[in-house]
């Protein structure tokens, strides 16, 4: 095992340098593919709210990471979404409640490309005509998310276990949150969060160190930058629930459900428990689970079914999410598989099947530009490479999930949440005729 270990982390490996300014640049150079994927990513997410920059305190309302990531985009000279049409790049962003993530795909020009992505995140632009302007955009997309049954579900039982986590608060904020986003604000979190030292530059593809290296020095980010003094502020939180169950209705066509159990939050970095956690979920409800077989075949939930970890700073839980005409069967049948998998231990060869398909994706992930890139970047925003996670993952005994699970999943810290039918959804019609093949 341990020979195949090594073959395993050298596959894994990447090139990782900190430059003079604090920059954290990782890069994966892919021979023989002709595209390159780069993405640029800060600690700066939707839960980062309150926080004291130098001698400031400064506190935003919901959805300022969100609008932020929309405004970057804009500068005195116009849309980078132009500038990247011409280089003939791909480009897109994304807010998650702990980081916002500038990214694009190239298959030419990606110098011009790299320059476009650096100078627009480096020199941010805001006036409050532009904000005024970007409110009603995002409103709509605001619209959007309450359209969504599935982020619904995330957002009321992060609402239902937390008292005052910002983690309770929609990403992209409210109507009326982001209506009191000001210049001042957007400046204040570029100062304190878009800090080459709180951020991450991840590439690969058709490309190597040196390249990007090479943009950085263009960029100005091979110079030494002083580090800002920024302190996140939190409030406690009480490891009681905020509320034991909600419902809501929606224009759906099934009722959807979720289970959230509330954890003790992970200390920063902690991986490992991160990692564990998932694998004892997989061997509970996983796709090669007793409980998954069951529930499907007697047609009680969807495919879709399944459990996942979601953990930032100050937070952890643990969310099971489906649709169910009886969720509250489901419910039961999954509390008491927690239970018997608690007593008995985690089944040896679905936790090794479990392991060996989590070592799976990790490798996958290593033939897709797209997929390597994120992999790195997200696992060095936490201060860690690929090769540290395979090597963590194989430390990972069915000894230890039995452990883990003692602590995690008690019915006591647990919130359930309803989305019931409202009678509007339009059902596809059948008009009985059989489809042609």
């Amino acid at each position: 095992m341990p020979e195949k270990q090594s073959v395993l982390e050298q596959t894994a490996a990447d090139q990782w340098k900190v430059l003079p300014s604090g920059l954290t640049v990782i890069v994966r150079p892919m021979p023989g593919y002709s595209g390159t994927h780069v993405i640029y990513a800060t600690r700066f997410g939707s839960i980062d709210r309150d926080f004291r920059l130098d001698d400031k305190e400064v506190h935003l309302p919901a959805g300022v990471a969100h609008f932020l990531e929309h405004k970057m985009f804009e500068d005195q000279d116009g849309d980078a979404f132009a500038k990247f049409a011409k280089t003939g790049a791909n480009a897109n962003a994304f807010t998650a409640f702990d980081r916002t993530c500038y990214l694009f795909t190239a298959t030419e020009q990606l110098d011009e490309s790299l320059d476009v992505l650096l100078e627009m995140v480096g020199k941010p632009y805001f006036t409050q005509q532009t904000i005024d302007k970007e409110q009603g955009i995002i409103g709509q997309e605001i619209k959007m998310y309450d359209d969504s049954a599935d982020w619904r579900l995330i957002t009321g039982l992060c609402e239902c276990l937390y008292h005052s986590h910002p983690i309770r608060s929609d990403i992209a904020g409210t109507c009326e949150s982001i209506a009191t986003i000001t210049p001042e604000m957007l400046y204040d979190c570029c100062k304190a969060f878009y800090a080459p030292n709180n951020m991450v530059l991840a590439a690969a593809g058709n490309t190597t160190m040196e390249q990007i290296l090479a943009a950085c020095e263009r960029n100005g980010l091979m110079e030494p930058r002083p580090a800002e003094r920024v302190q996140r502020l939190w409030r406690d939180e009480p490891m009681t629930l905020a509320a034991k169950e909600k419902t809501i209705r929606m224009p759906v066509a099934k009722p959807c459900f979720g289970l959230g159990f509330k954890e003790e939050p992970l200390p920063s970095g902690d991986l490992r428990s991160e990692m564990l956690y998932d694998l004892i979920l997989c061997c509970i409800c996983g796709g090669m689970s007793k409980l998954y077989r069951r529930l499907y075949d007697e047609g009680l939930t969807n495919p879709g079914f399944g459990g996942e970890v979601l953990r930032v700073d100050g937070c952890c839980c643990i969310l099971f999410t489906g649709e169910s005409d009886a969720p509250d069967t489901v419910r039961q049948l999954l509390l008491d598989e927690i239970a018997r998998v608690r007593a008995e231990g985690v089944d040896r060869e679905i936790f090794t099947l479990c392991k060996n398909e989590k070592y799976g994706q990790l490798i996958e992930n290593l033939e897709n530009v797209e997929d390597s890139a994120s992999q790195m970047a997200d696992f060095a925003l936490a201060g860690q490479t690929v090769a540290q996670q395979i090597t963590t993952l194989a430390g990972l005994k069915a000894e230890d999930a039995d452990a883990a699970l003692q602590q995690i999943l008690c019915e006591e810290r647990m919130a359930t949440m309803y989305i019931q039918p409202d009678g509007t959804a339009v059902l596809p019609e059948d008009d009985g005729e059989e489809e042609e093949a």
